[in-house]
This record gives C-alpha cells, sequence and structure tokens, in this order.
C-alpha cells in the first residue's frame, strides 16, 4: 500500500523513475569552521492521552545540523540515522549515479575509521547498518545495543567531517565495479528490469532528474573519477543538509551532547536551497517497447501526477488501492478472475519534485497487449459508472490504520520516519498532518483525481514483451529515446574547498562503550491444547494489536512426490472461497476491520497467519474459523489458483537466481527427495493435481505437533479462549515423513547450467550438513562461519566485494532445520569474473580448513554475535519467531545464557575442529549458471570434473 511521504520513508532508491528540473546553481562558498555553541531546542512533540504521535525534541547546531531525539525504553537499541537532502534529482545529464555510487564510497573509512573498518565496527559491536539512495534523499542508518550509541555518532561524525582524504582511486575503482554489479544483478540481468528506466525515459522531459533511475548510466559510471566525487562530497554533504536522528533506548540531554561533541566543530557547507517542483505535462501519448527475457508481456501505463504532500496525493494512493488491491478490485475481477492475465496492479508514487500514477498488467503468454489495453479501457469505463463507495474508503482507513502501527512498531520505524518528515516537510510532526489528510479522505476526492488525472489524460504506454515476440506489442512506437546530453560539470561545484574540522578533543580514539545492558527476554506463557496443538504467547501491550501464527506440520516435505506443489496450492485455495462467502466477500471483510487472514506453505508446514487491532480481534478470528474449517473448494476458484501456481513457475525459468537455486536443491538433496523439487512444485507435478488431490490433503490437517504462537496486546485467558475453535482439529499424525538416501559426495565436480549471453553468473558451492540445534554443533558451526562467509566483511564477501569487486554480495550459511539442511555459499558475479571468483572461494575455503580461524577472527565474532542479542526481541515477528523456536525445539528460555556461554568460552581449536568436519572442500558441490560461450573452457581449465545440466537440473549428453 503506497501511503504517501509514509512510503518514502522505506523506499531505498533504485530501480524507480523519474522527476524534475534543478533549482539555479548556487555559488559554491568556502567551508568555514563552525563554532561549536549550545545546541538550540526549536520544537517538543509528547504524547496527550491516546493521540498516535511520535513524541521528540527537535534541536539545530551552529553549523545547522538537525537533530532529532525521540525516546522509548522498551528495548535496549538505539537506531541512529543521517539522512542527507540529496538524491539523484542533484545530479546533472550524463553524469547520473553520483548520489548512489557515493552512498557506496561512504562506507570505506574515513580520517579515523581504517578501511573496510565501518561495517565491521558496527558488526562487532552487535548491530546492524545500511544506507540506501533515491531520487530525493541517501541515508545511513545503523540499529545497535543502546550502550554502542556514542560510538555510532563518533563514527557517523567521522565520515561526514574527514572523509575527503580517505577516497582514493583504488576505493573508487572497487565500488564503481561494485555498483556495475548492482546494476546488472538488479536491472540488466532480471527479469522486466528496464521497465522503470524506460518508463521515466519517456515520461519525464529531457533533463529532468528524474528521467534517469538512482543507479545511473553505466556509461555514466565509466566518465567519471575520483576527484567528481569528491566535489559531489564537498557540494552536498554539509552539516547544514542533514538531518541526525537517534530514536531508542536513549537519553535525550545525553545525545545532544554527544551530538554537539562530534559533529559541531565539522564546517557548515555551501547553501542548499529545495528544487522547485516541476511536474510534467504530456500532449500525447508515447508508445514505447522493448523485448526482454521474460515469459510474460507486460503492458505498463504511467499518467503525470502530483509531488509528495500536495493536496492530491493521498486521493491518488485511495485511488490505486481502490483499482487492484483485492479480490474484489475492478483489475481483480476483470484481469484475474477471468484468467486473462497473471497481474494487475495499480499505484501512486509521488516523489519530491513530481509523482507518477502506474497501472501494470503482465498478460498471459502469447497475449497480444493490445488486447489488454482494450479491456483496461472497458474496465476503467465500467468501473466509472459507480466509482469509488464509502465502503471502498471505510476499507482504506481501517487498512491504513493497521499500516500505521505496522510501521512504528519498532524505533526504526518511528527513528525513520521522523527523519523522512523533517527532510521533507521541515517537520518531524508531520506525521500528524499525514495521519489526518488520510483519515479525511472521501470518495468525492477519489472521483476528482481521478478525472483530473487519469480519465482521457496522456500517458506513457510501455510494451514488454518476450524476445523475438514484437507482435505482441500494444501499438507501435510513437516515442523513441533521444541522444543523451553530457552536460559539462555545473559552476555550483567550482571553487570548493575542504577545511578539517578542529577539535578540543582526540577524535582519533575511537569511543569505548558504556557497560551493556541486561536483555530483558521477552516473558511467555505456554499452554496445551487437547488435541495436541502446544500453545504459547507473549502479552505486550506497545500496540493495541494482536499476531498469531499458526503451524502444522503438513508441508512439502510430507506430500506425494509427483504432486510436488500440493500443500503451496492447498494453501492458497484456503484463501479463496468458504462455504458461506465468496473470496471477494472474504477480503472485503478483512479489509473493512483492516484486519489480514492469509495461509501459506513451506518445506515443513503449513502456516495460518492471523493480524488483526484489538478491537477487531474477535470479528478476524470468526473469519480465520470459517477459511481453516470451511473451504468451498471451488472448482472455478481451484482452476485460478492453479493456473496462477504454474505461472509462477513459468516466470521462475527466466531467472538465473531461481534456477540455481533449485537445481542446487536437486543436487544436494537427490532426486529422491521431494526437496529436490521447489515447494510450488515444477509444471509437470503442478499440472497433474486435482481438486480432489487438494481435498484428500486438506483431510491431513490436524493439531498434532501443530504450534500456535500469539503476540500482542491480549492475554492467555483470552487468547486460548478466543482460539479454542483450532481444537476441532484431529489429534493424529497424518504425515509420516518418506524415507529416501541423500546422495553420496565422493569429490568436488562443477555442475553447469546455461543462460545464454547472461552478464551475470550464478555461484553456488555447498554440501548437505546439519539439522538445527540450539547449543551443539548447528549452533557451534555457525559460529565458526560467521567470519568465515556470514558477516558482511566476512573472508569470503571482502574478497568477492570489497577487493575484487567482483559481486555486489557473496554470503554462505547453515540452512538446517528440524531436518538436515545444506551449507551453501551464494554469489551473482560478472560473467567475465565467474572463474576468478570460483577460485577464489575455493581458495579461501581451502586456506581456512587448512589454516584455521584466526584469533581476531575469533574475538570479532564473540562480540558481534554475543552483543547482536539486545535486537532479536523487538519486532513483533522477531517475538513470534522467538516463542515458535522454543516450542519447536523443546528449548527453556535458558537456551540463550547458555548460547552466551558457549560463544565466550569456545576456542580456536574447537572452532578449526568443526571447520574440518563441516566444510568439506574436497566434498562439495559446485553450480554454475551462466553463459556456456565465455565460461564453459574457463572453468574446465580449473582443474575439476564438468557435468553440464539444463535448467530442470537433468544431465546433458
Amino acid at each position: 500500500m503506497n501511503k504517501s511521504l509514509l512510503s518514502l520513508c522505506l523506499v531505498a532508491s533504485l530501480g524507480l523513475n523519474a522527476q524534475v528540473k534543478k533549482t539555479a546553481a548556487t555559488t559554491p562558498t568556502k567551508k568555514t569552521t563552525a563554532v561549536s555553541t549550545v545546541p538550540k531546542l526549536l520544537q517538543t512533540v509528547v504524547k496527550k492521552g491516546n493521540e498516535i504521535v511520535i513524541p521528540y525534541k527537535k534541536y539545530v547546531l551552529a553549523n545547522g545540523l538537525t537533530i532529532v531525539v525521540h525516546e522509548d525504553h522498551s528495548d535496549p537499541i538505539a537506531y541512529v540515522d543521517v539522512t542527507y537532502h540529496v538524491g539523484s534529482n542533484r545530479e546533472q545529464q550524463g553524469r547520473s549515479g553520483f548520489a548512489h555510487f557515493f552512498e557506496h564510497m561512504m562506507f570505506q573509512g574515513s580520517k579515523n575509521v581504517a578501511d573496510e573498518q565501518h561495517f565491521k565496527i558496527i558488526t562487532e559491536a552487535g548491530g546492524t547498518l545500511n544506507g540506501s539512495t533515491n531520487s530525493d534523499r541517501t541515508n545511513y542508518f545503523e540499529t545497535v545495543p543502546s550502550n554502542q550509541l556514542e560510538k555510532m555518532l563518533w563514527l557517523e561524525a567521522d565520515r561526514m567531517g574527514f572523509l575527503l582524504d580517505s577516497v582514493t582511486q583504488k576505493k573508487f575503482e572497487v565500488q564503481r565495479a561494485t555498483v556495475k554489479n548492482e546494476r546488472g544483478q538488479n536491472y540488466d540481468n532480471r527479469p522486466y528490469g528496464l521497465v522503470g528506466e524506460k518508463t521515466g525515459e519517456a515520461l519525464f522531459p529531457k533533463g529532468h532528474p528524474y528521467s534517469w533511475t538512482t543507479i545511473g548510466y553505466i556509461e555514466d559510471l565509466n566518465r567519471v573519477d575520483v576527484n567528481d566525487l569528491k566535489r559531489f562530497y564537498m557540494r552536498w554533504y554539509g552539516p547544514n543538509n542533514a538531518v541526525l536522528t537517534v530514536s531508542g533506548d536513549v537519553n535525550t540531554a545525553d545525545v545532544v551532547k554527544l551530538a554537539d561533541k562530534y559533529f559541531g566543530s565539522i564546517p557548515r557547507g555551501p547553501e542548499v536551497k529545495n528544487m522547485a517542483k516541476q511536474p510534467v505535462v504530456l500532449t500525447e501519448n508515447r508508445y514505447i517497447s522493448y523485448e526482454d527475457n521474460v515469459r510474460f508481456p507486460m503492458y505498463k501505463v504511467t499518467y503525470p501526477t502530483v509531488p509528495s504532500m500536495h493536496k492530491d496525493e493521498v486521493a491518488l494512493d485511495v485511488l490505486g488501492e481502490i483499482l487492484s488491491s483485492s479480490k474484489s478490485s475492478p483489475f481483480y475481477t476483470a484481469f484475474i478472475k477471468t484468467q486473462k492475465a497473471v497481474s494487475a496492479n495499480s499505484y501512486n508514487y509521488s516523489r519530491e519534485l513530481s509523482g507518477q500514477f502506474e497501472i501494470m498488467v503482465r498478460a498471459n503468454a502469447g497475449t497480444k497487449l493490445s488486447d489488454i489495453e482494450a479491456l483496461l479501457n472497458q474496465t476503467l469505463a465500467e468501473w466509472e459508472k459507480t466509482g469509488a463507495t464509502n465502503d471502498d474508503i471505510k476499507k482504506y482507513k481501517a487498512s491504513f490504520q493497521t499500516e500505521l502501527y505496522n510501521g512504528i512498531a519498532t524505533v526504526q520505524g518511528k527513528g525513520s520516519r521522523l527523519a523522512a518528515y523533517q527532510t521533507y516537510a521541515n517537520n518531524p510532526n508531520y506525521f500528524k498532518t499525514e495521519l489526518a489528510n488520510n483519515l479525511k479522505v472521501t470518495k468525492e476526492d477519489v472521483m476528482r483525481v481521478y478525472n483530473t488525472y487519469i480519465k482521457g489524460k496522456f500517458a506513457v504506454i510501455l510494451s514488454c514483451v518476450p524476445k523475438g515476440k514484437s507482435d505482441l506489442i500494444a501499438k507501435a512506437d510513437t516515442w523513441k529515446m533521444y541522444e543523451r546530453t553530457i552536460e559539462a560539470e555545473s559552476a555550483e561545484y567550482k571553487n570548493l574547498s575542504y577545511t578539517e574540522p578542529k577539535d578540543k578533543f582526540e577524535r582519533s580514539k575511537m569511543p569505548v562503550a558504556q557497560p551493556s545492558k541486561l536483555v530483558p527476554l521477552p516473558n511467555y506463557w505456554t499452554a496445551p491444547y487437547t488435541n495436541g496443538i502446544q500453545a504459547i504467547g507473549i502479552t505486550s501491550n506497545e500496540m493495541p494489536k494482536v499476531d498469531i501464527q499458526f503451524s502444522m506440520p503438513i508441508g512439502h516435505r510430507f506430500e506425494p512426490f509427483n504432486k510436488s506443489g500440493l500443500a503451496v496450492l492447498l494453501a492458497s485455495l484456503l484463501e479463496e472461497s468458504t462455504q458461506k462467502h465468496s473470496a471477494e466477500e472474504i477480503g472485503a471483510m478483512l479489509e473493512r476491520l483492516g484486519s489480514d487472514v492469509s495461509f501459506y506453505a513451506t518445506d515443513n508446514e503449513i502456516v495460518m497467519t492471523v493480524s488483526s487491532l484489538k478491537q477487531n480481534l474477535d470479528s478476524t478470528l470468526k473469519i480465520a474459523e470459517e477459511m481453516l474449517f470451511m473451504p468451498k473448494f471451488d472448482q472455478e476458484d481451484f482452476d485460478l489458483v492453479k493456473k496462477d501456481q504454474l505461472d509462477g513457475i513459468a516466470n521462475q525459468a527466466t531467472q538465473a537466481t531461481a534456477i540455481a537455486n533449485n537445481v542446487f536443491a536437486k543436487l544436494v538433496n537427490g532426486i529422491e527427495s521431494n526437496l529436490s523439487l521447489p515447494s510450488n512444485g515444477n509444471a509437470e507435478t503442478v499440472a497433474s493435481i486435482t481438486l480432489d488431490d487438494v481435498k484428500a490433503y486438506y483431510k491431513n490437517f490436524s493439531g498434532f505437533n501443530a504450534v500456535l504462537a500469539i503476540n500482542g496486546d491480549i492475554d492467555q485467558t483470552s487468547a486460548l479462549k478466543k482460539l479454542a475453535f483450532l481444537n476441532k482439529l484431529q489429534n493424529v499424525n497424518t504425515m509420516p515423513q518418506a524415507k529416501y538416501k541423500l546422495p553420496e559426495i565422493d569429490k568436488t565436480r562443477i555442475y553447469f547450467v546455461d543462460k545464454k549471453g547472461a552478464p551475470q553468473s550464478e555461484i553456488r558451492v555447498g554440501a548437505m550438513s546439519l539439522a538445527y540445534d540450539a547449543t551443539d554443533e548447528f549452533f557451534k558451526s555457525n559460529i565458526m562461519n560467521y567470519a568465515f562467509a556470514g558477516a558482511f566483511n566476512s573472508r569470503v564477501n571482502y574478497l568477492l566485494r570489497e577487493v575484487k569487486g567482483y559481486t555486489y554480495g557473496a554470503r554462505g550459511g547453515f540452512y538446517g532445520n528440524k531436518f538436515a539442511g545444506p551449507y551453501i555459499i551464494n554469489a551473482g558475479v560478472r560473467a567475465n569474473a565467474t572463474d576468478s571468483s570460483l577460485v577464489d572461494i575455493l581458495s579461501e575455503l581451502k586456506g581456512y580448513t587448512e589454516g584455521g580461524i584466526k584469533q581476531d577472527e575469533l574475538e570479532f565474532t564473540k562480540n558481534a554475535m554475543g552483543q547482536a542479542d539486545a535486537l532479536k526481541y523487538e519486532s513483533p515477528f522477531q517475538k513470534l519467531a522467538f516463542i515458535k523456536r522454543i516450542v519447536d525445539y523443546n528449548l527453556e528460555k535458558t537456551y540463550v545464557s547458555k548460547q552466551a556461554d558457549i560463544l565466550k568460552t569456545i576456542t580456536k581449536p574447537e572452532i578449526d575442529n568443526l571447520i574440518t568436519k563441516n566444510l568439506p572442500y574436497n566434498k562439495m558441490i559446485i553450480l554454475i549458471v551462466g553463459d556456456k560461450a565465455s565460461n564453459f573452457e574457463k572453468l574446465n581449465k580449473i582443474g575439476y570434473e564438468m557435468v553440464e545440466l539444463d535448467v530442470n537440473g537433468n544431465k546433458l549428453n
């Protein structure tokens, strides 16, 4: 659901389009040393009664840095966010991708933080971190145990004020390669990956800063040098163009004092003015098309609309929801229910300078998009006759309220919103304005914006069709991409200079963390139902909301092998009609409540999830009971969900990542195992499933070994009473596990799947390994793997990403659960580095096995994993996962303290023994999915036996 500025808080760049003109260039000024004075309090917001608000205090330093602090002492963690009001909309033609590229450079060390130490310091502190760039802003954020706050402020200040001399040509080249890999992985090598870029080019005028994507063009990235980025930093990364937001278990006075200490001496940067709004006006429809490695042709129509915070933004958001978000929506009825398309979606996407309303339909294979266009126009014309209704508005507002609570359930959720509101609205309390705007929207508003921006208006109409299928496009192209202008560097980048901050303390010394606080584990209750269900719950009144997860051990691994995908299909069918209500009626009932009841299947389980506001829980559970116990199993519904599942399987066949995951699963589990096939099955097994098969499998539903996990504003007695209807399930072990033999790996081999012309290769290296345990070999092996392939700065990722620039990311891990699972190293690498990447992975494996873990790696692992415990129990999802694990593995609450003891006392010899035992580099499966013409012979020279497979993992002659 696209909720105006609320959505901008979390939109993390890349893949989006377009925006507008720049303001006139400001004259750069030389930075002058700021004098640190007492921070000025600008605003205090407190909560009154039961109002929905995020309390905070807002300050400003003498150098212009805005500070926003929100206190939340429910968990001993803190969120730190520095948002700079610069995105790709500040770039010039021919110089795209700078903002995002610079985001990467900000993690490469600064004067007092050594190369590659930023990630390591935060990870070792038990924290998580990232950065993101979109068209309008760049942010850097970390969530850490609250005793580490000062260290985070020191780190952020060091890269704000002391980065420049640490930006070297070598680092620049590595990160340029990394950004190219990111573009290849997320755009060029992904089905439909260029849809956004091509839409933006056609929608926005030449030179409009939204006419290029945040990641930019490869040729622009190739054109720049390290000095270009240095000037970008000096122009936009001053404290007066930034917001520091701290949220969590902190003391406001302490935060402000520390912020003044570390940021106060950083000189003010050049003046930054807000950019003028740049609305788009089209004078005709612009038809464009391109061919891609896709199965389903896509029709996309994009109308120019309004920027964020415009009075019409919310009504446009609601329009998008009404047209496509539910099973009673006109698009679902016209395209999905009739089985004429794979998906149909609409949404409004407003940004700081301009906005756009998008409608996207993925048609069935072979469908002419001119037919989709005609059906879309017909559907809109029919909908106009009734238009938005009061019931539509009621459903929207209920869903909005629920999503609002979900969005502020964590200190990161609250902190990121405060940062975004301050950045875009100069008011962290814009939350209150946006809440009011969403709750006062009317059906008349919706119809007004429909008539103003959509009905009969010009748009960009894009056709994305399978390669060689140009006959499927909606209409011949009426617009062609212009020749891009390569602008000279703007005058605002001239005469910039850097003045290093002057301090009265020793900045080179990293602050020592405060004593760590005791991490309070959630208190939980347990109770059995009479039919074998084990119930466990946490009572929490932080929000008036309840989340429930009910899991039955009857997933993919238990279904008949020749009917693989049956559990997934059954779960999907449970979301359709019941014996009392149609799927559309069920969906509408839940929407009015702002609730959700969903079903899904995994390898091991079929799961029902329930999410509801406290005041609507009884009504929501009544619907959940009906869906669970009274499915209609209608043939028309069955045909619909079966088609959807087959469409998903067909779509995966074009994706290198999905091919690699599926083929590796077949190799590691063996052809006799259900897990040799994905949980949604393959085209053959799903095609064979009948409605009678689904009905028969449904009879296996049982309370035997089922787990009911509950978290929220409800006590044990009430929870057990309200969910007592689950006692109607039988208490029978209906799912004996199939017996099969795992394949034996006698030596390391390379298996190769050809994906012709792929600009990237997918690599998988691994073998079958351990089942999960909390305090034994599995847990200890995860300790062993952390420094090798588990952390961002682990050996594997550091070498392939940060040193070589081969990949956007490489990780490895153990994937066991109640059953043995594999150890897998995975990476997507650029095609021309496939053999080199594999050699490096294998070299690291061999070196780790033969040389063991280094003492400093072991200390890093102990610190990182030990302190990370503070972050594990905050969100509703984390709490549900914690208590479900307690039941799944019959754990005592003390298992957490036992893990801490193991972590403290485990020795290098113990780790080295685990490496030798569980990373058998001479008996591993290696899988490569990539372009055979450019890679096969080079891989063959590495010296391992080569086996060629098709996309389904079958051997080729």
